[in-house]
């Protein structure tokens, strides 16, 4: 078997989170520095263990746990936001295809038990599923690279993709 090191994984395995819900923790600028983009219901986040540069993590700003708790006006920004991060990372990245899912419940593999959603882009020669699904991550590029380049798209998000 093959092993990366990740030692900034570390902390978060080990349980050392801030107390209660780590999304709402993030919400309330506990990591700023990976913000891509926010409105009023809904923010777009650089996940810290993605399993590709740009792996997004799109997160309802009021905590809830399941889609059926998302009010109307919740659930049109969460949707929104999935289909323009897509725009985003293609625009950005040039990926060939998307991993979008969302966990639901600690035994759909949730960890985090506030809702949100994984836009994952894909890429010709990564690899398959199996390296993925046996826990090996490969981090391509520096996080800090990967939100730099998405914030200065993230008009995208805003839906006004005219001003660059």
């Amino acid at each position: 078997m093959t092993y990366l090191t990740v030692p900034w994984k570390g902390e978060y395995v080990r349980g050392e989170r801030p107390e209660g819900c780590i999304l709402c923790a993030v919400r309330e600028g506990a990591d700023p520095d990976y913000e891509v983009y926010r409105n009023d219901h809904t923010m777009v986040v650089l996940n810290i263990y993605p399993y590709n540069p740009g792996h997004l993590l799109i997160i309802p700003l009021r905590h809830v746990e399941t889609l059926a708790d998302l009010r109307s006006d919740e659930r049109g920004s969460f949707y929104t936001l999935m289909e323009r991060s897509v725009q985003l990372l293609e625009e950005v990245f040039t990926p060939k295809g998307f991993n979008i899912g969302i966990n639901q419940g600690v035994f759909s593999g949730a960890s985090i038990p506030h809702l949100h959603a994984h836009v994952v882009p894909r890429y010709p020669n990564e690899m398959g599923f199996m390296d993925i699904a046996a826990g090996t991550r490969i981090q391509l590029e520096p996080l800090d690279t990967v939100v730099e380049k998405l914030r200065a798209r993230r008009d995208i998000l805003a839906g006004d993709q005219g001003t660059g």
